[in-house]
C-alpha cells in the first residue's frame, strides 16, 4: 500500500470551514449526442452562455474560469478570449475527465477569499463529429504525453488498461462478466428516461454480454460512448446564491488525489485514489456513504462504477459486482447511479466530469423530469481521469443538507 508523507495536513479539517460557503448558481448542457458544424468552442460557448443565464446572470458578472481541454494546453486564454472574459481568477488545471470535479475547491477557495465573485466551470468537445476526432487525438498524445513503459508495446489505450484493471478484479474478487454487464443495462434503462441521451434504445443483459468484444473482458458495452457536447456550472458564494432564480446547490465537500499517469504503475489495480478523495470529501462534509441519495459516478468503463462503488464506501472492496446485481443500481434500486445514463449512455465528448456535476444539480433541484428521484437531498459526484490515474470527489447538497 502506498505510503502517506511522514507529515500530513488533514485536508478535511483545513477545509471544513469552506463547507456550504459556495453554491452552484447555475448548470447547463449544450449539443449532447452529435452537433456537426460545431468545434469544441462554439460548443463550450453556447454551454457556457446557457449556464450563465440559468443562474440569472451576464457574462459580464463572470470574473473566474476553470476550463481545460484534450487537446489545446492554453485552452484558458482563447475560451477567455472567445467569452470576452477579464477574469481575476483562472484555472486551466488538466487532470483528464475529472478535472471539472477537481476545479471546484479551488474555485471555493478563490470565492470565499474574495478574488473573485462569480466562476465558470465549463467544457466543450466535437470529438465524435470534427475532422480532428478522437482517434487523431489519441495518436498526437502519443508523443505530446508519451507512456515509456506503455506505448513502445502499442496498446489499444485506454481500453486495454481498464480491461487489465476489469480482469484483475475478477481474477480477486470472483466478479463476472454478467456483473460488469448490470452497469451497462442499467445506465441505459436511466438514459430510456432522459430525452437528452444518446443512446435510449433497451438493452437486456444478454444483448450486452453478446455485444462486440474490445479489450477482453470488455465488449463495447463496457465502453463508454463517443460523442460531441459541452457542459457548463456558475459557482457563487452562497449568500448571493440564495438572491438567484435557481435553488443553490451548496459544495458541501471536495478533494482530488492522484497516485499515478501510467496504468503499469497503479500499486494495486483493484484499488484506486478515490479511496483518498472520497474520505477527504466525506469528512469535509460532514457525511457519510449511507447519507447520499444518489451517486453520479465517472464510467467511462463498467470497470469503474464497480470501483468507485467500493472505494467510495458503498460497499467492500470485491463486493462491487454483487452489489450492482438484479438492478440494484438501475431505477427503483437501491442506489440511484449515473441518473441520466452516464458516460456508457448519455454523453461522453472526452471528457465526462462535467456532466456527472450537471446531472447532480438537476436532480438536487428536482428538474430531472421522468427520472427525477423521490428522495434529493444530498449527492456525491466523482471524477476519474487518464487511466484510472485522477480522482476527483464532491459532495453536494440542497439548502436541508446545511
Amino acid at each position: 500500500m502506498r505510503q502517506p508523507p511522514a507529515v500530513r495536513l488533514d485536508a478535511a479539517a483545513v477545509n471544513r470551514p469552506l463547507r456550504g460557503r459556495v453554491a452552484i448558481a447555475g448548470a447547463a448542457t449544450y449539443g449532447c449526442g452529435e452537433a456537426p458544424g460545431l468545434d469544441d468552442m462554439a460548443l463550450l460557448a453556447r454551454a457556457a452562455q446557457a449556464a450563465v443565464a440559468d443562474a440569472g446572470l451576464t457574462m459580464r458578472d463572470i470574473d473566474g474560469i476553470a476550463t481545460c481541454s484534450i487537446n489545446a494546453s492554453m485552452w484558458a486564454m482563447p475560451v477567455i478570449e472567445h467569452l470576452g472574459l477579464n477574469p481575476t481568477y483562472i484555472d486551466s488545471t488538466q487532470l483528464g475527465g475529472s478535472s471539472f470535479v477537481a476545479h471546484l475547491l479551488p474555485a471555493v477557495r478563490a470565492l470565499q477569499a474574495g478574488q473573485c465573485n462569480a466562476v465558470l466551470v465549463c467544457y466543450g468537445s466535437a470529438q465524435r463529429t470534427a475532422t480532428f476526432g478522437r482517434r487523431e487525438s489519441m495518436a498526437a498524445r502519443r508523443f505530446l504525453d508519451p507512456h515509456p513503459f506503455e506505448h513502445p508495446y502499442e496498446p489499444p489505450l485506454p481500453v486495454a488498461a481498464y480491461a487489465l484493471a476489469a480482469a484483475r478484479h475478477m481474477h480477486e474478487y470472483g466478479t463476472t462478466r454478467a456483473q460488469l454487464a448490470e452497469v451497462a443495462v442499467a445506465a441505459r434503462a436511466w438514459a430510456q428516461l432522459n430525452p437528452e441521451a444518446f443512446l435510449r434504445e433497451p438493452l437486456t443483459l444478454e444483448q450486452a454480454l453478446a455485444a462486440r468484444p474490445v479489450a477482453s473482458p470488455l465488449t463495447v458495452r463496457d465502453c463508454c460512448l463517443v460523442t460531441d457536447g459541452a457542459g457548463a456550472i456558475v459557482l457563487t458564494r452562497s449568500e448571493r446564491a440564495r438572491d438567484l432564480p435557481r435553488p443553490p446547490v451548496y459544495v458541501l465537500g471536495s478533494a482530488t488525489a492522484v497516485w499515478h499517469r501510467q496504468i503499469s504503475c497503479m500499486h494495486q489495480l483493484t484499488r484506486t485514489a478515490a479511496v483518498q478523495s472520497g474520505a477527504q470529501a466525506y469528512a469535509m462534509a460532514g457525511l457519510a456513504p449511507a447519507d447520499m441519495d444518489m451517486a453520479q459516478l465517472y464510467d467511462a468503463f463498467t470497470i469503474n462504477t464497480l470501483l468507485f462503488l467500493e472505494d467510495l464506501g458503498f460497499c467492500a472492496k470485491g463486493e462491487g459486482g454483487a452489489f450492482v446485481q438484479g438492478g440494484a443500481i438501475a431505477p427503483g434500486g437501491r442506489l440511484a447511479v449515473n441518473t441520466n445514463g452516464g458516460g456508457l449512455s448519455c454523453v461522453h465528448p472526452g471528457m465526462y466530469g462535467i456532466f456527472a456535476l450537471v446531472e447532480a444539480v438537476r436532480q438536487l433541484r428536482g428538474e430531472a423530469g421522468e427520472r427525477q428521484l423521490a428522495r434529493h437531498r444530498t449527492a456525491v459526484v466523482h471524477g476519474n481521469g487518464g487511466t484510472l490515474s485522477s480522482q476527483a470527489t464532491a459532495v453536494l447538497g440542497t439548502h436541508d443538507a446545511l
